[in-house]
């Protein structure tokens, strides 16, 4: 996730016009480094990749992201799980995190325990966890493991994405109904036929229902979303030191959670 590092006050030359950087950049504006002894070469430990208003983003969140991809209900098609479309994943959810501190009067708060019941639910759904059998602790640590994942970074990342989706809920859904029919034509064109090329069973629609329920929300308000996410943009400052990683600004994002 983005560190969050208050800037020093007597930086005074702020080349990207933002407040964003730490000490650290600073002193070496893309790179942290272990000191090196005399005559070697310094080791890179971590690289700062943008700048979004108060935040810091890391090479290592980048990478943390693209592992965290494989908890995505939908599999992620190959070749698409890139270090540009995580960076772009990170820097729209900062934006709406930050947001949705400021609109106190929207309630999104999720507790431990939704976040458990939700994880459980995934666990029994997800179709990189189906074929790992990952209902036992046990088998879900192996999992974690296998896919360089601890607990607390995937109950981090699952109580944001909740928060997010009941946000986005409460500001742009209340208004919006989604059918029965609409739920059952998506799970015949998306959900059964993504478990088929898996060669796995389709979990039933019911117990896929609320997970439909959302995404049909988010396509919903997609252009609600879009214009929201446009405001935010332009009311804050995004800076990509890596062209590696994308461009600085003006570019759609997948803010996909």
């Amino acid at each position: 996730m983005m560190r969050r590092i208050q800037l020093r006050k007597v930086w005074l030359l702020v080349a990207f016009g933002i407040c964003l950087c730490g000490c650290l950049l600073a002193q070496a504006p893309a790179n942290t480094a272990a000191a090196p002894a005399s005559g070697e070469q310094p080791i890179v430990l971590d690289r700062v990749i943008a700048l979004v208003n108060g935040d810091v983003l890391l090479e290592s969140d980048v990478h943390e992201e693209m592992r965290l991809a494989i908890l995505q209900p939908i599999v992620v098609p190959q070749g698409q799980n890139t270090k540009e479309r995580a960076v772009r994943r990170l820097i729209t959810r900062d934006l709406m995190l930050r947001q949705m501190r400021d609109q106190q009067q929207i309630k999104y708060d999720v507790t431990d325990d939704e976040v458990h019941r939700s994880l459980a639910e995934l666990r029994e759904d997800l179709p990189a966890c189906k074929s790992a059998k990952c209902i036992t602790e046990q088998d879900w640590q192996a999992f974690l493991k296998a896919n360089l994942l601890t607990e607390d970074e995937v109950e981090t990342y699952w109580h944001q994405r909740l928060e997010i989706l009941k946000f986005i809920n409460l500001r742009f859904g209340s208004s919006i109904r989604i059918s029965r029919q609409d739920m059952q034509k998506y799970y015949q064109a998306t959900i059964v036929p993504t478990f088929e090329k898996e060669k796995q069973k389709a979990p039933t629609l019911n117990s896929v229902a609320p997970r439909i329920q959302e995404i049909l929300l988010q396509q919903q308000v997609n252009s609600m979303l879009h214009d929201w996410l446009q405001n935010l943009r332009d009311q804050g400052s995004v800076q990509i030191l890596d062209p590696a990683y994308g461009p600085s600004s003006g570019s759609d994002d997948e803010g996909g959670e």
